[in-house]
């Protein structure tokens, strides 16, 4: 079926709502919006879906909403874990209470339990639902800190991680088995509810999540020791970290907390940013003027979920805000933690670390100090999370802390994603700590930069839309991957890792080995002088995106020759 064949049948098919049908008949003639909606199945991909709010198969709706959790239902009864259920958590986004209500009746309908929050709640809660009570699955409804228009939809397994192989193939061929939307099974919530099928879940799951997240604290002392010498400013950019992060802050002791109150309360339409990610500088511009006013010591802000976490901090010698990647704020919460436990003889002798192949080089330098193991995953949090799993089954590593670049971390286990309410918690206490010692965060981390050497990194992305976006996009990567790069600029190239072909070739012995990480779209380029850059395509928007590091003896180097990887390196891909 052609996409006018599927725009014809959800015009005419009494399966689809009036409303959803008046939207699609009120673009008749409009071929180039019919095909993007048509022309494809919105790709339930290894997370789960992401996408455009509107009617169409290539759309976020209940409709496709529908489909994905159909599948999932199927699969569930599969494993036989009607019983055990699936929590179910949404974000602050247009539609997110109705699709995560629209997932909720669609298993209870195919006779599985559901435990649905009562509100907006964190990503990194949902994950703890799942294990806390013991269920079999989980679905947040949100698109993180994609733009207003999107929204989506993520799955979680009994661990409390994203699902990874060979659950998210088994998951995606059950959904892509629903072929007729007729097939999505329904029902009402009060039958639900009767049958002990539909729960809702709120205050109690809130009380054990922040209970877990207090056990991280390492000097809870020195916060209320600081707390009146202390200063917050942060924002939740619209989204759903407002109250877990404030009620994480006052119990740990902290007091002079201020609350950007233009971006205090829920709104899916984000009115005061364009893009709602802490990534972006123009997210922070009300938060910054608020922390002048304030004189703060920390900014801080959350995506919509929760589940990433950006940060400034004062530079006393000229009295600005500086901003941290996330790269620089996990290292600093890592090298606090790991400071702190060494001094209490509290680093397991199998302790590790786990990050992904396009987070800091400095994370090596780090693991050697203090003699843990490193251990890298692709890109994608739940990877770091399977990690977690296995250390539990097999004994092998005790996990300190995880984190990945574009701005997530994770300490303790209580979840298996990011978690920005528990790095919240650590930044500022770090914050207080340091204080006491006479030092800014930023000092603190020109003092890491100086003890382990200026690693510095950047991410540059390419956002091409539509179905020839899609294409550049793969003809971008096919030709990376079959030139052989001997270098990026004045970098000569050491070794080409191809985690797609399972290669990595050595340019200075000519030799070849395999990777042993899984299949990925990903090209890796290993420079001289701890150099390096990464080539691989956006699962969740319509980008390609370059990672790249640099290491030398002081920032200014750092950040010349950084800006000269990038450039060369976007040059290759024109």
């Amino acid at each position: 079926m052609d996409y006018l064949e599927k725009y014809e049948e959800w015009c005419n098919n009494p399966v689809f709502d009036e409303n959803t049908r008046k939207e699609l008949i009120a673009l008749k003639g409009n071929d180039k919006e019919i095909k993007e909606r048509f022309y494809q199945d919105l790709e339930f991909g290894t997370a789960g879906l992401r996408g455009i709010i509107g009617a169409g198969t290539n759309r976020m709706n209940i409709y496709t909403v529908g489909k994905a959790t159909q599948g999932l239902a199927n699969f569930i009864i599969k494993e036989k874990g009607q019983a055990r259920g699936v929590a179910i958590a949404y974000d602050s986004r247009h539609m997110s209470k109705e699709f995560s209500e629209m997932a909720a009746l669609c298993l209870n309908a195919n006779g599985i339990k559901t435990y649905r929050f009562d509100s907006l709640r964190p990503t990194p809660e949902l994950s703890f639902a799942v294990r806390e009570l013991g269920c079999i699955a989980g679905i947040v409804v949100t698109a993180s800190h994609n733009p207003p228009e999107y929204n989506g939809y993520k799955v979680y397994w009994e661990d409390g991680a994203q699902i990874v192989p060979p659950k998210d193939k088994q998951i995606i061929e059950e959904v892509n088995n629903v072929t007729d939307y007729a097939e999505i099974k329904q029902m009402d919530r009060k039958e639900a509810e009767e049958k002990g099928l539909y729960h809702t879940i709120g205050k109690e799951v809130d009380d054990r999540y922040i209970e877990e997240l207090k056990k991280q604290s390492l000097n809870m002392d020195i916060v209320k020791e600081m707390a009146d010498d202390m200063t917050i400013v942060y924002t939740p950019l619209h989204g759903t970290g407002n109250i877990p992060a404030r009620r994480i802050l006052k119990e740990i002791g902290f007091k002079n907390v201020y609350v950007v109150p233009e971006q205090e309360m829920p709104d899916g339409d984000f009115p005061t940013v364009s893009y709602p990610n802490p990534e972006d500088p123009k997210a922070f511009e009300l938060a910054l003027k608020l922390a002048k006013e304030k004189k703060a010591d920390v900014v801080l802000a959350t995506d919509p979920d929760a589940d990433r976490l950006g940060v400034y901090a004062i530079d006393p010698k000229t009295n600005e805000y500086v901003p941290f990647t996330g790269n620089m704020s996990a290292l600093l919460i890592a090298e606090y933690i790991l400071s702190e436990k060494k001094k209490r003889n509290l680093i397991p002798a199998n302790g590790a670390i786990v990050t992904t192949i396009v987070s800091s080089n400095m994370t090596k330098a780090i693991a050697k100090e203090y003699n843990i193991k490193l251990i890298e995953t692709l890109t994608g949090f739940k990877y770091i999370g399977e990690q977690i799993k296995l250390f539990e089954q097999n004994k092998s590593y005790e996990y300190l802390f995880g984190f990945e670049e574009s701005y997530g971390c994770l300490a303790g286990t209580h979840a298996r994603d990011k978690d920005s309410i528990v790095a919240v918690m650590l930044l500022c206490e770090a914050a207080a700590f340091y204080k006491k010692q006479g030092l800014t965060l930023w000092e603190q981390m020109i003092n890491i930069y100086e003890k382990y050497g200026y690693y510095r990194e950047t991410l540059a992305t390419m956002t091409l839309k539509g179905i020839e976006g899609k294409e550049k996009i793969k003809e971008i990567i096919e030709k990376l991957r079959n030139t052989t790069i001997e270098s990026v600029g004045n970098f000569k190239v050491e070794e080409i890792r191809d985690y797609q072909k399972h290669t990595i070739k050595n340019l200075k012995t000519g030799k070849d080995e395999e990777t042993t990480l899984p299949t990925s779209n990903v090209l890796y380029f290993a420079l001289e002088n701890d150099a390096w850059c990464c080539v691989r395509p956006s699962g969740t928007e319509p980008k390609i995106k370059f990672y790249m590091g640099t290491k030398e003896n002081t920032m200014e180097s750092a950040d010349k020759k950084l800006e000269e990887l990038k450039e060369a390196m976007l040059k290759i891909c024109e």
